[in-house]
């Protein structure tokens, strides 16, 4: 047994590594069977033998998972034993494994900027399952093209870059407060920008949580002083951001003072109402929150038309008092219909999303309407009832047996005044008739949109919002508090319709990842970035216009173009626009991308 393995003991012969030979740069290359992700449309040991003969190929090899122990062993043992200065690692996609196996390099002293993966998984054996031929082929045509590109890569340094230690937060509401406090309590300067006039945004104008009917206005209030009166939070009321500039770790943001806004006594709100001032931070949080879609826009409920027809947060303010008046005349209303969906998953009058939240806030609304008016009677028109969450769904069942809440699985189709009642027209499917529901109130579960201004925030922060003025999140699964823009993190329903739990708790997650990039010494970045050939240069600037990061800028003593690499991303947008081919990205020169074509066309020996 121990014959048939390697001095590692983890390596099978039938698997292990060939003679190399070779003159040159020495480059080694790693197929990967992935079980039979690869191998079973690819024949691998034939693609080995065949690259093996590749100008500057010492050695190539096969092994049933590269990404394993032993397969890192391998490529370990290889570059310390035939001397590699390059690897080429054939396998799946490098979105996967290319840091794992950079890592495997580095850790065998060679530059892990000299390993690159050709993905004969994604893009050859997965596309080619039924021609095994045709699959073989190509994964040695990508293989060839990719030892092209190793022969003329460079050896890299990651760049680094200082950290500004402080922390800017743009929204003053449950959300931004959290954030703030968190950041601040672990020991680093905060900067709290809130447009309003006090803090505490749309929490302010609910009196209850769901659920478990909480009042909320203590905790607010505490929340709030605990905000006020904390050491390292700047609060900077009435107030909005103007411009941003700079990268992750050194922002540069202009705060001015907003259009009408007057900030109260007792906040140290520093906006200097001559023009602005100016921040440097190192991270920024958007927790701008929401606003409900306009009654105007849902002219067919007789939002905007009639008296007595309300939005949700309206009638929290008419819960507040001891016994709920309706706004036309101050009578007590004795029949109540809550209209869900109101805007919400309707693209042609409305938006196309659901809101989420309105199943369980209407249920609270509804619950609490009926112990303040024992003989009233609600009633609540919805599509279908949404409740994720623990607890959610017992809530809705209290307020349907608890409350005797009426529901009717319909849509509405008219609201309209008539007499001093107002006439709600719909549809109850289950029964499959036409209802009419004469009411003293009706209360709207408006759409919540994204606030206003938002997507304009987004273009001055270079943030990207979506087609709805809700910021995009970098991945959804993944990177659910980061946005695009690296340095720039979400909380809250800035980002998307949120409960105020999930509120509170992207918060959090928001803070831990200001706080992971504050905890390091100076950021690291790849420094696979442009840079621009002096001599052949000519400083026309179409490379300054063309960057989408903002990362070029002319020299005006030398008349050249110039690289903050701190900005660049590597996009190569540059190198498109500049007729000189004076901009390069490192280890994508011009002279790589046509050796790996011609390696794929079958043009290199």
């Amino acid at each position: 047994m121990g014959a048939d393995r390697d001095r590692e003991g983890q390596l099978p012969v039938g698997q292990g590594r060939e003679a190399c030979a070779g003159t040159g740069r020495r480059i080694g290359v790693f197929i990967c069977h992935c079980g039979s992700n690869i191998a079973g449309s690819v024949d691998v040991r034939r693609a080995a033998e065949t690259v093996r003969g590749l100008r500057g190929v010492a050695c190539a090899t096969d092994y049933g998972y590269m990404c394993s122990d032993p397969g890192q062993a391998l490529i370990r043992q290889s570059i310390a034993e035939q001397g590699l200065d390059g690897i080429v690692v054939a396998a799946c996609s490098p979105s996967m494994h290319e840091a794992t196996f950079r890592r495997a390099a580095e850790a065998a002293g060679l530059n892990p900027y000299r390993v690159e993966i050709a993905n004969i998984r994604e893009q050859c054996s997965w596309v080619h399952q039924e021609d095994r031929e045709k699959a073989t082929q190509k994964a040695i045509a990508l293989i060839a093209s990719l030892v092209e590109k190793v022969r003329g890569d460079d050896p890299l340094e990651p760049l680094g870059t200082p950290v500004t230690r402080r922390l800017l937060v743009i929204g003053g509401g449950i959300a931004g407060m959290t954030v703030a406090l968190e950041v601040a309590d672990a020991g680093y300067e905060v900067i709290l920008v809130e447009r309003g006039a006090e803090l505490g945004g749309r929490l302010r104008q609910i009196r209850e949580t769901y659920a478990a009917l909480t009042p909320l206005a203590a905790p607010l209030q505490t929340l709030i002083e605990r905000v006020r009166e904390h050491p390292r939070i700047r609060v900077l009321l009435g107030s909005e951001v103007e411009s941003a500039s700079g990268y992750v770790g050194s922002f540069t943001v202009t705060v001015r003072p907003a259009a009408g806004a007057n900030a109260p006594g007792g906040y140290r709100s520093e906006a200097d109402p001559a023009g602005g001032t100016q921040h440097e931070v190192g991270a920024i949080v958007v927790a701008t929150g929401y606003e409900l879609i306009p009654l105007s826009r849902l002219g067919e409920y007789g939002g905007g038309r009639v008296a007595d027809v309300v939005d949700a947060l309206e009638f929290e303010r008419l819960l507040a008092q001891e016994v709920p008046r309706r706004p036309s005349d101050g009578r007590v209303p004795r029949r109540v219909a809550f209209v869900q969906c109101a805007g919400s998953r309707d693209p042609e009058h409305g938006v196309p999303y659901c809101s989420k939240v309105c199943c369980l806030y209407t249920a609270k609304q509804a619950l609490l309407y009926r112990q303040r008016v024992p003989d009233g009677e609600a009633v609540v028109f919805v599509i279908d009832v949404r409740t994720g969450g623990r607890r959610y769904e017992e809530f809705v069942q209290r307020a349907m047996e608890e409350g005797h809440v009426l529901y009717l699985r319909g849509k509405v189709a008219k609201v309209f005044r008539q007499g001093d009642q107002v006439i709600v027209w719909g549809v109850d499917t289950l029964a499959g008739r036409n209802v009419e529901v004469a009411a003293d109130l009706v209360v709207l579960a408006a759409a919540v949109v994204p606030s206003a201004g938002a997507a304009e925030l987004g273009r001055r922060l270079r943030a990207t919002t979506d087609e709805l003025g809700f910021f995009r999140e970098a991945h959804p699964k993944l990177r659910p508090v980061e946005s695009l823009t690296a340095g720039i993190f979400l909380a809250g329903a800035a980002q998307a319709p949120k409960d105020i739990a999930e509120t509170v708790s992207q918060a959090e997650a928001a803070a831990a990842k200001v706080l992971g990039l504050f905890s390091r010494p100076e950021l690291v970045q790849e420094p696979t970035v442009a840079t621009v050939l002096q001599e052949l240069c000519a400083g026309c600037g179409l490379c300054v216009s063309a960057c989408p990061y903002e990362a070029r800028s002319l020299n005006a003593r030398l008349r050249v173009a110039e690289v903050n690499a701190a900005l660049c991303q590597g996009c190569g947008a540059c190198v498109v626009a500049c007729p000189n081919k004076a901009c390069v990205v490192r280890n994508w020169r011009p002279e790589q991308t046509l050796a790996m074509v011609g390696a794929v066309l079958g043009e290199v020996q």
